[in-house]
């Protein structure tokens, strides 16, 4: 083999292990964007307000990737976690979760009752969940965020039943929290439709919504990520034609 016909062999070579890496990101981001239209797609046929179901699917392991509209009540802990890090339309805050011991269960539900703002301080909110029996709740049963990164200690006390957690560790949050019998793996995502209605005032003023996929990246993101990455590999390909292209000329 000619030295020419040798840089040429390891330019096809660099070039098509270069474009196959390429197409392997953009189906990955194909995968994502197809598993998360699943997503939205589930959560949004379980919002059958006419068809509640019990808060004690929460438990339910084989379901914790499944989304369910359930109704139900309980009595709400004296304690609040806060759930750091998280983003609402730009803005940085945390997320309220009041800890609520279902009638019909035996495993404690952590409940999402909204977002909050934090101001530069980072001073925490300072509303908390109300204690009592009998509250009445109604929701999307879902998976709760998505743990991360885990780095450091995922749970620290704020004081008077105030925690605030860096990531959603259900096992270490039930043991900090003294839970015998665990937390379901699943959390109640309230109703936004019933701002002030659900457990007397524990949901104002929080914001709250039903969007199961919060700083993350939408299906559209992931779509536009996929054309980049089969761009390049196309790219790739063309500029080892042209290259080939040119020393086949220069020989002749």
């Amino acid at each position: 083999m000619s030295p020419r016909a040798f840089r040429l062999a390891v330019w096809w070579l660099l070039a098509l292990l270069l474009a196959a890496g390429f197409a392997t990101l953009g189906r990955w981001q194909l995968a994502r964007m197809h598993e998360k239209q699943a997503m939205l797609a589930a959560a949004a046929q379980a919002q059958d307000h006419a068809h509640p179901q019990p808060l004690l699917l929460a438990s339910d392991p084989g379901r914790a990737l499944d989304y369910d509209w359930a109704v139900g009540s309980g009595r709400i802990a004296n304690l609040t976690l806060w759930l750091d890090n998280q983003q609402r339309g730009g803005r940085v805050g945390v997320r309220m979760y009041c800890v609520l011991l279902p009638d019909d269960g035996v495993q404690a539900l952590l409940v999402d009752a909204g977002w909050w703002p934090l101001a530069g301080d980072r001073t925490l909110p300072v509303f908390g969940c109300p204690a009592g029996a009998g509250q009445a709740v109604r929701g999307l049963l879902a998976s709760p965020p998505s743990e991360g990164l885990a780095h450091g200690a995922a749970l620290a006390q704020q004081g008077d039943g105030r925690w605030l957690a860096s990531r959603m560790d259900l096992p270490e949050i039930a043991r900090a929290l003294s839970l015998p019998t665990g937390i379901a793996p699943r959390v109640l995502r309230l109703d936004p439709q019933r701002e002030h209605a659900d457990a007397g005032a524990m949901l104002a003023p929080g914001e709250r919504d039903l969007d199961i996929l919060p700083n993350t990246l939408t299906p559209e993101r992931h779509l536009g990520y996929a054309v980049q990455w089969f761009g390049l590999a196309l790219t790739v390909l063309v500029v080892a034609l042209v290259l080939t292209f040119r020393t086949k000329k220069k020989k002749i």
